[in-house]
């Protein structure tokens, strides 16, 4: 299914805290389903707009919204551009993010983007994003068919809704990609959520040996191509046979 023309664009979106950019990326003709991303930390940016692309290259309708909205609008980094400074930004969006807020500016990226009526969507995130994936599936379940998290974080806390605590209730096919060298996000520490889907079938946890966090990305120090290779792999076949 790869090589679809792509037509990409950026809706606004009006949430409770102000208007919100929605990046929207799509094939040129009929998309096959639609699916959700959730940035990480650093924001979006050529990185991500990349990801979105190669999604909607393969017949997906892509629909980013912007999380960091409250600070400003389309706020990213690459991993180069990571300064002092854009770390403490970074650090402080991070800080004042919750778990509804993100489902708030999910719910108003597809309502601007005429999704929100649909069913058979997939989810995809990295890093905090992963969790918005869980929260989503939990939430959506008629709306949202699988997804997938890649290097994830805050999938087992001591926050109110931390994913462990319902993860053994998942219904919908998982896909998780984690590194052994992840210490920003370690395995251990996301053991408690692992424990809890382990007797699920639906769910994978692929560990690949040696990725870091942030293995994603080929514009960072992090970058693992086996990891990325793979995930992007298992993430397309479980989209190709879940959602629409």
């Amino acid at each position: 299914m790869a090589g679809h023309d792509v037509v990409e664009e950026i809706v606004d979106a009006m949430t409770d805290d102000g208007e919100m950019a929605v990046v929207v990326k799509r094939p040129a003709g009929d998309a096959r389903a639609t699916v959700a991303i959730f940035q990480d930390a650093p924001g979006i940016r050529g990185s991500l707009h990349e990801f979105a692309r190669r999604l909607a290259e393969e017949g997906y309708r892509v629909v980013m919204p912007d999380l960091h909205h409250r600070f400003g609008r389309m706020i990213g980094y690459e991993a180069s551009e990571v300064t002092p400074e854009a770390r403490a930004q970074i650090m402080e969006m991070l800080g004042a993010m919750t778990d509804a807020q993100i489902q708030h500016d999910l719910d108003a990226a597809l309502a601007a983007t005429g999704c929100d009526e649909e069913t058979g969507m997939g989810c995809i995130g990295f890093c905090l994003g992963a969790r918005a994936v869980y929260q989503t599936l939990r939430r959506l379940p008629e709306a949202f068919a699988a997804g997938a998290m890649w290097h994830p974080s805050f999938l087992a806390n001591d926050v109110p809704g931390s994913p462990h605590l319902t993860a053994a209730a998942l219904e919908q096919p998982l896909y998780i990609g984690i590194g052994t060298a992840d210490q920003v996000q370690s395995i251990e520490m996301h053991q408690p959520f692992f424990d809890a889907v382990e007797p699920l079938d639906h769910v994978e946890v692929a560990v690949f040996e040696g990725a870091d966090h942030g293995y994603t990305w080929p514009t960072s120090p992090n970058y693992h191509k086996e990891a990325a290779t793979v995930s992007w792999e298992r993430t397309i076949e479980l989209f190709d046979q879940h959602l629409g």
